[in-house]
């Protein structure tokens, strides 16, 4: 309907804002995150101190990784900080699916990136970036270069095709056993 995913988002949560009750069961997840950093933390902070001071008092779970809004709980009494509870083993998270109170201690949005299997390449870069950002340290102006050869090939204007995806092409897979498929994997491989 032309409208972006903020504007709408925006209208959702304006209609809640507006409709809430003493009887409403209000949940908010991620309220912000379509616009500049800024501009989403400060909504999210008004509509957190809206919905804990307007009359109604509606029942509210809010989801935000904007960590300045955990500071909130001491000054609105009825705000209460929970986490989910994450185990690290081995470089790699495990969450738990357990809640806790307090604040998360951190944010774990590259290891769910890795999880989501992004390119190991994109994974290590943001955590030197990361790194640099954590440590207040200027960033360069212009992106590191990736060599060509480790670039995606995004725009590939008549690349060679792979022996091995050309083999695929041929293969006929509603008549490959399950140990073909196994056999031929490991000679590609």
């Amino acid at each position: 309907r032309g409208e972006s995913t903020f504007m709408v988002e925006m209208n959702e949560a304006a209609n809640i804002l507006n409709n809430a009750t003493d009887r409403s069961l209000i949940l908010m997840d991620e309220l912000g995150r379509g616009t500049s950093t800024f501009d989403g933390l400060s909504l999210a902070w008004a509509i957190v101190e809206f919905l804990h001071d307007c009359p109604p008092r509606p029942r509210t779970l809010f989801a935000t990784h904007y960590h300045e809004l955990t500071k909130l709980e001491g000054p609105l009494p009825r705000l209460k900080n929970a986490n989910v509870l994450v185990r690290e083993e081995g470089g790699q998270v495990v969450f738990l699916h357990r809640l806790a109170p307090g604040p998360c201690d951190r944010s774990y949005g590259i290891n769910v990136a890795q999880m989501a299997g992004m390119p190991g390449q994109v994974v290590g870069r943001a955590v030197e970036i990361l790194a640099r950002l954590e440590r207040g340290e200027p960033q360069e102006s212009a992106p590191r270069r990736l060599p060509a050869e480790e670039q995606l090939p995004l725009f590939a204007i008549a690349a060679p095709e792979s022996p091995v995806v050309a083999e695929l092409r041929q293969l006929d897979l509603d008549r490959l056993t399950p140990l073909q498929a196994l056999l031929k994997l490991g000679e590609w491989k």
